[in-house]
């Protein structure tokens, strides 16, 4: 899609997220409780910060209005906004800042606890709000109300930024909640998902005549310029001049959904607001929840890979291209990204390794895996080996579509590789359970992973000398 930056508002619920990691390894004498001991603690954009967040990685121009409380939490997640060089409006509530801590013990969630306040801001901060958006809402193409049911978008509020947007022509979307859609009357679109719309509608969803029912059902409640539904692994669905429409999802992994609506609506917003179609709009906003739900974790699609989506060459690189001869020629592509590092032999590809893999990628953004050459197989596994040659190897591993980038080692062991990419995550078999690790010194962190039992190249390579 050609690219003219936008600039947009989001006005909704301001939330931080946080998180505790840590380990738990015995219960407590007090309650039948796991006791978590504390390693670090993280936090990220939630709720309409999150928006902003991808709005933001979308080369959008945003500004964000919303309540704050006059906290610790609060003073943070303003910070982080600004960081990710996003205009922060935030008013001071009496409430606290929506705060939601998710307590997690070897990658599990335990426990999540919410700190938040409801009700309908202070009328006060409403007027506040409402007079300083009149002053500057000319300088936006598009507005999001992202509402969470946290008490900021109350109905006579959400009403007055929609009929203040539609005098000026400006587009509106809105992320709804609840029950009653009357709430976002005469907005541009909704985008609630299937369950969404069929409590809002009161239509069961379940094939495309029913799907056509709620549309219809949807505008008639919201008065809606187009009705649309998002229907999770089945893409889009909505209505234009009377006829149903439906752009299929075109993700071909799926790691983790968290977040996937704020990107879906972000992209839209960015669409509309250079005034493409509502059929190019569905497109672009599907490229980037396939880039987003191929990442773990609540996550952004920069525009780069969601215009790689929407290329003929699609969202896999040609396999040849994704096998490097330096790190240097991936400086620019692995920037800011969340680097994984393996290495191995790989000499005849079977579903062990592929499973190992597809665990590695899981872990970030980019997995970068080390190859063996010929000469260092030998040296490791004896003279009759590989098996396989190093570039078929090489190109066999590129295929995979959970593998990055492959890159060929000469050395025994792939540490002078692994000191000049200093990946956040260094991942080995768990075989490797209280071994020294070559390379742990250069990575963030140290992930062992199982294996699929009784398969390895060598019971193959024995099955067939049978």
């Amino acid at each position: 899609m050609q690219h003219k930056q936008v600039s947009v508002l989001v006005i909704g619920d301001l939330m931080l997220d946080k998180y505790i990691w840590g380990n738990a390894n015995r219960l407590s004498p007090e309650a039948p409780v796991p006791v978590v001991r504390i390693d670090k603690e993280s936090f990220t954009l939630g709720g309409a910060c999150n928006v902003a967040n991808n709005l933001v990685a979308m080369d959008a121009k945003v500004a964000i209005y919303g309540a704050i409380g006059n906290d610790t939490e609060g003073a943070l997640l303003q910070d982080f906004l600004i960081n990710k060089g996003i205009q922060a409006n935030c008013y001071k509530s009496h409430r606290p800042t929506t705060t939601k801590t998710r307590v997690m013990a070897s990658k599990h969630q335990m426990l999540r606890i919410d700190k938040e306040n409801t009700q309908p801001l202070e009328s006060a901060l409403y007027e506040e709000m409402f007079e300083d958006l009149q002053k500057q809402i000319r300088r936006f193409d598009c507005l999001i109300l992202s509402d969470y049911h946290k008490g900021v978008l109350s109905y006579d509020f959400t009403q007055k930024l929609i009929h203040l947007a539609n005098s000026l022509d400006i587009p509106v979307l809105c992320d709804p909640k609840g029950d009653d859609y009357t709430k976002y009357q005469y907005a541009t679109l909704l985008t609630p998902n299937k369950k969404e719309a069929m409590t809002a509608t009161k239509v069961s969803i379940h094939n495309d005549t029913t799907l056509k029912e709620a549309l219809i059902a949807l505008q008639h409640i919201s008065c809606v310029k187009y009705p649309l539904i998002t229907l999770s692994e089945e893409g889009i669905g909505f209505l234009e001049n009377g006829i149903l429409h439906k752009n299929p999802t075109i993700a071909r992994e799926v790691y983790d959904v968290s977040g996937a609506g704020d990107t879906v609506i972000a992209a839209l917003a960015i669409a509309l607001a250079q005034k493409k179609s509502l059929s190019e709009a569905t497109m672009f906003a599907n490229a980037a929840a396939a880039v987003v739900i191929a990442k773990l974790g609540s996550a952004v699609a920069t525009l780069a890979e969601i215009n790689d989506f929407l290329t003929p060459r699609r969202a896999i690189k040609d396999a040849e291209s994704k096998i490097i001869d330096n790190i240097d020629s991936l400086k620019e592509n692995i920037k800011n990204k969340k680097i994984v590092f393996t290495n191995g032999c790989f000499d005849i590809l079977h579903a062990g390794h592929v499973s190992y893999l597809q665990k590695a990628r899981k872990l970030g953004d980019v997995l970068i895996v080390g190859v063996n050459s010929d000469d260092s197989v030998k040296k490791l596994k004896g003279e009759l080996r590989p098996i396989t040659a190093q570039e078929d190897r090489a190109l066999i591993l590129a295929s995979l579509a959970c593998v990055s980038y492959v890159i060929i080692f000469e050395e025994e062991t792939p540490l002078k590789l692994i000191a000049q990419i200093m990946p956040d995550i260094l991942v080995k078999g768990a075989d490797y359970k209280d071994k020294e690790i070559v390379g742990a010194q250069y990575a963030k962190q140290v992930e062992l992973i199982e294996f699929l039992s009784e398969r390895s190249t060598t019971t193959i390579i024995n099955k067939i000398k049978q």
